[in-house]
């Protein structure tokens, strides 16, 4: 097991950085490219573990791609092009990775199987199986198709009309590439706005969708062409430095090239509610996605109220808020972020424990919890539990912590931010 040792910083954070690709849009130029019809480049494309598993699964069923660090040269073969596979589909820790093909192989004519890793194992697919067997897709696996190893056998699917139970982007994102290969128009209705990344591409690609208040429409039978996809950093990635920098005393950094689509942005308005110090320059579009430089400050922060509609839009991030709420004067309530019991650990209950042994004074909730502040972190032992925002959110909070802070599986933290470390010793060293 490795294990990554945090010490307090004394002389603050300073200097800049630029921010790894965003994770939920590498996934989707590689899967995207690979459906389309000829060749599609990738530049920024995070060269994480989730990302390399979903390169892995489509020269699986393949598709021709080649990957140089953050470059990647797509031969898309069309959605008719892509082959039964005959080995199995492993998507290691990605459930970005399994909903969405799930998604694709729904209609695909052939017969294929996903596995992942123990915690893959655990969470539940049926939220996204159940309405692909709608369209018509026969998909069966452990607990009638709720847990891999999932069979998909897919073909001449229909359109269905689906209204999603909870606000998930994978969810929304398998059925919508399910629809685009089926017979007739399906709409998918959301019960709150989620990120929109997979609607964005599509378009990009060349594929017409209809928005109309919480619901999205596409057809069926449309064809996607090649592109140059430019990833911008990943906003949940620049949150553990957005907190860093908001708590650690006499710091001043800068994170460059930030993806602010504000479907994900719901960071920059908890910064903002808690009185941070941030300031946004260089505003700009990147294909369909705005990025920007954001400079974080050290802050004197106050609590505040996470609710509702907000969730959706950071819910990645709530281990490293629950960080910067120690750091708050008064409490800051978390609320409706049932979904973080479904992640790649169950979050809530992953987050009170390990903030807990640091000595935080937080609460779990049913959907939620409670944190207390302004609380002095002391060291300890903690445990990623595999779960990379976890590991980095007690990375995050080691830096203020009083003795040294020491995180047992570490190697996690690879996932989606192979370069933490070294981003940190850079904003330490300037």
């Amino acid at each position: 097991m490795t294990i990554a040792t945090i010490t307090k910083v004394k002389t603050g954070l300073s200097g800049q950085i630029k921010i790894p690709g965003d994770k939920s849009i590498s996934h989707r130029a590689v899967m995207f490219g690979a459906i389309a019809k000829g060749k599609t480049t990738v530049s920024g494309f995070l060269p994480g573990e989730d990302c390399l598993s979903t390169i892995r699964c489509f020269r699986k069923l393949g598709v021709e791609i080649k990957q140089d660090g953050e470059n990647v040269e797509i031969q898309g073969v069309g959605l008719d092009g892509l082959k039964e596979p005959i080995d199995i589909l492993d998507v290691g820790n990605s459930g970005t990775t399994t909903r969405l093909m799930l998604g694709i192989l729904a209609a695909r004519p052939f017969h294929s199987v996903i596995i992942g890793d123990d915690s893959i194992a655990k969470r539940p697919m049926a939220r996204v199986t159940e309405p692909l067997k709608s369209f018509g897709a026969q998909i069966d696996g452990r607990g009638n198709g709720n847990y891999t190893p999932l069979s998909i056998r897919g073909g001449a699917t229909k359109a269905i009309t689906y209204t999603l139970p909870v606000a998930s982007a994978q969810v929304k994102s398998a059925l919508l590439l399910a629809g685009l290969q089926s017979e007739g128009v399906t709409t998918v209705t959301e019960p709150r706005l989620t990120r929109d990344h997979t609607e964005r591409m599509l378009e990009t690609f060349g594929v017409s969708i209809q928005r109309e208040g919480k619901s999205i429409s596409i057809e069926g039978g449309q064809t996607l062409t090649g592109q140059h996809i430019e990833v911008p950093g990943d906003i949940s990635s620049a949150a553990f430095f957005l907190v860093a920098g908001a708590i650690v005393p006499e710091s001043t950094c800068t994170l460059l090239q930030v993806g602010l689509n504000p479907t994900r942005a719901g960071i920059m308005e908890v910064l903002e509610a808690m009185g941070a110090r941030v300031s946004i320059a260089n505003q700009r579009m990147v294909g369909s996605e705005p990025v920007a430089d954001i400079t974080i400050e050290t802050s004197q922060l106050k609590g505040t109220v996470i609710e509702g509609d907000l969730i959706p839009r950071l819910i990645d991030e709530i281990p490293v808020i629950a960080v910067l709420a120690t750091q708050a004067e008064g409490q800051t309530i978390i609320k409706d972020a049932e979904e973080l019991k479904v992640k790649e650990t169950n979050r809530i209950d992953t987050v009170v424990s390990e903030l807990s042994k640091l000595g935080a004074t937080i609460e779990a909730t049913e959907d939620g919890m409670i944190i207390t502040g302004k609380s002095t972190l002391k060291g300890g032992t903690v445990d990623s539990f595999g779960d990379h925002r976890i590991g980095m959110a007690m990375a995050v909070a080691g830096l203020i912590a009083e003795q040294e802070v020491v995180i047992q599986d570490s190697k996690a933290i690879a996932v989606s931010y192979p370069t933490f470390f070294e981003h940190i010793e850079t904003l330490i060293n300037v």
